[in-house]
């Protein structure tokens, strides 16, 4: 295996990564968050997150990842306070990716020496410190790929971990405290409709195709190849990214065929 190389993962049961492979995965990612920034203008702004230049976007990810690792080297029962910690104000690209790629660092550390099963508080209902290793992995994911359309670059994601990704982020809208914070997630119901995602590429074991059902009370999940009222078909990545509405959905890397009117419905309301 080439040095550097992060080794193919196996399944588990609940997860699609084993918490080592998140670790690394937390630091390849960031590696590839801080290649992106260089020669990039860090005032530009960020299309996919407008209210943010580039330097904040890195600020909020190296502050999300500091803030990760406090709270498990507490083992919080409670969150923390978020961390103020910032890149310099003149901080240029390469000092901009050092400070991150320094709090990925220490996070992967803190996580590897707590373990995936050390009780602790979190969001989700996975209470254990595993949570942050697979939700660091995923925000750091997602931002690079905001990174990428700031400075106009390509983008490109492990299958696994983006794969990965949809799972957690369905979990998370799925989950009650969901409907706590956006009461906009009850809307997503009403029998007889449903999305297909069909990620074309193709990974040995990895089933890249989810079907979403709505329902009287609300939507259910499941990994299966179904007809559906409207499919969203493109490469993993380019999925991923229509589903966290990193990439538009008429773009021309992507598919959607069906009501196209129904995902825009679920695009709109499945956020934070």
């Amino acid at each position: 295996m080439p040095a550097g190389a992060v080794p193919r993962p196996t399944l588990r049961a609940t997860t699609l990564l084993t918490h080592d492979l998140y670790c690394r995965h937390l630091l390849a990612d960031t590696d590839a968050f801080a290649a992106t920034l260089a020669d990039a203008d860090p005032s530009v702004t960020v299309p996919t997150c407008p209210d943010w230049s580039l330097r904040e976007l890195v600020a909020h990810l190296g502050r999300a990842q500091r803030w990760y690792a406090a709270n498990v080297r507490a083992r919080a029962a409670d969150p923390l306070p978020f961390i103020e910690e910032s890149p310099a104000e003149n901080a240029g690209p390469a000092a901009l990716g050092a400070w991150l790629a320094e709090g990925a660092v220490r996070l992967a550390q803190t996580l590897r020496e707590a373990g995936p099963d050390e009780e602790m508080w979190t969001w989700g209902e996975a209470r254990r410190t595993g949570f942050w290793a697979r939700r660091a992995v995923h925000e750091t994911l997602v931002h690079r790929a905001d990174a990428a359309a700031a400075t106009e670059r390509g983008f490109t994601a492990d299958r696994w971990v983006a794969a990965d990704a949809v799972d957690e982020w369905l979990e998370m809208l799925s989950c009650p405290q969901a409907r706590t914070h956006r009461p906009q997630l009850a809307e997503l119901r009403g029998p007889g409709r449903s999305i297909h995602l069909h990620a074309t590429d193709e990974v040995a074991d990895l089933n890249g195709e989810w079907v979403i059902e709505f329902g009287e009370d609300g939507f259910t999940w499941r990994r299966n190849h179904a007809k559906a009222t409207v499919a969203l078909r493109g490469p993993m990545a380019d999925v991923l990214r229509v589903f966290y509405r990193r990439l538009p959905a008429d773009s021309d890397r992507v598919e959607v065929l069906g009501d196209a009117r129904l995902l825009d419905f679920w695009l709109e309301r499945a956020t934070f």
